[in-house]
C-alpha cells in the first residue's frame, strides 16, 4: 500500500508539472492523462505575476480589467448618446477639443497617434463630424498634404451641454483614488499600453506559424494601429 501511494503521489505530481508547462502527460498505453481543475495550465511565468505560484491574482486582475472597461465603455457611449453621437465619434471630437486647446493646430495623425487608432479610421469617423458640422477641416497652409482639424461653434456648444453632466459622472467613475494613485495609474496605463503594444506584436508573430518561440527584439517595432467602435 505505501508503494501504491508512492506511485500515486509521482504520478499526480508529474501530471501537476506538465499542466503548469501546458503539456500533454500520457500513460504507458498511450492514452492522455486529464489534468486536475487544481493544476489548470499557467496563463503567465513571469514572477512578478504569480502568488505561491499560482497565476489565480492575475487571471482576477485580468478579469477586473475587463469589467472595468466594460463599465468605462458604457459611460463613454453615455456621453456620446447624451449629444446624439456614438462612442468613437464622441472621443475623437472631444480629443480635437482639448489638443486643440493644449497645442494648437491638431491633424488627422495626431489624432490618431493620440487615441493609439490608425490614421484611415480617424479620417472616417472626422467625415462623419464634418458632415454633422461638428468640425471644420481646412488644408494647412505650409504643408497642402496636411488637414488641419478644428471644432465648429456647434461642436462646441455640444461639449458644452454635456459637460456638466459628464463632469459628475467622471467624478464619481474615479472618486476612488487619491491624487498620488491617479498619478501612478496615469503613469501605469501608459507603460501597459507599451507591453500591449508589443504583446500584440508577439501575438501576430505566433499567428504567422511562427512557432512558439519569441523571437529576439519583439519590442522594436511601431506600435500597432487598430481600428475600434
Amino acid at each position: 500500500m505505501p508503494m501504491m501511494k508512492n506511485v500515486k503521489s509521482a504520478r499526480k505530481a508529474l501530471v501537476s508539472k506538465a499542466a503548469r508547462k501546458g503539456k500533454a502527460v500520457v500513460s504507458k498505453g498511450g492514452a492522455p492523462i486529464k489534468a486536475s481543475r487544481a493544476s489548470a495550465p499557467l496563463t503567465v511565468s513571469r514572477p512578478e505575476l504569480l502568488v505561491q505560484g499560482s497565476d489565480r491574482a492575475f487571471r482576477s486582475l485580468v478579469h477586473g480589467l475587463f469589467g472595468f472597461f466594460a463599465r468605462h465603455e458604457a459611460i463613454r457611449s453615455g456621453h456620446g448618446a447624451r449629444i446624439g453621437l456614438v462612442g468613437i465619434e464622441y472621443t475623437v471630437l472631444i480629443s480635437i477639443g482639448h489638443l486643440t486647446v493644449h497645442e494648437g493646430d491638431v491633424s488627422v495623425n495626431r489624432i490618431a497617434e493620440h487615441l493609439y487608432l490608425s490614421g484611415a479610421f480617424v479620417t472616417t469617423v472626422t467625415n462623419k463630424l464634418l458632415q454633422r458640422g461638428l468640425i471644420h477641416k481646412t488644408p494647412d497652409p505650409n504643408d497642402r498634404r496636411r488637414v488641419r482639424l478644428e471644432i465648429s461653434e456647434k461642436g462646441w456648444a455640444r461639449l458644452a451641454e454635456l459637460a456638466p453632466v459628464q463632469r459628475q459622472v467622471n467624478d464619481v467613475q474615479f472618486d476612488c483614488l487619491s491624487a498620488s494613485e491617479f498619478k501612478q495609474l496615469s503613469d501605469m496605463m501608459e507603460r501597459l499600453i507599451d507591453s500591449s503594444n508589443r504583446a500584440l506584436r508577439l501575438q501576430a508573430y505566433f499567428a504567422d506559424g511562427a512557432g512558439d518561440a519569441a523571437p529576439d527584439g519583439t519590442g522594436s517595432q511601431s506600435q500597432p494601429k487598430l481600428d475600434l467602435q
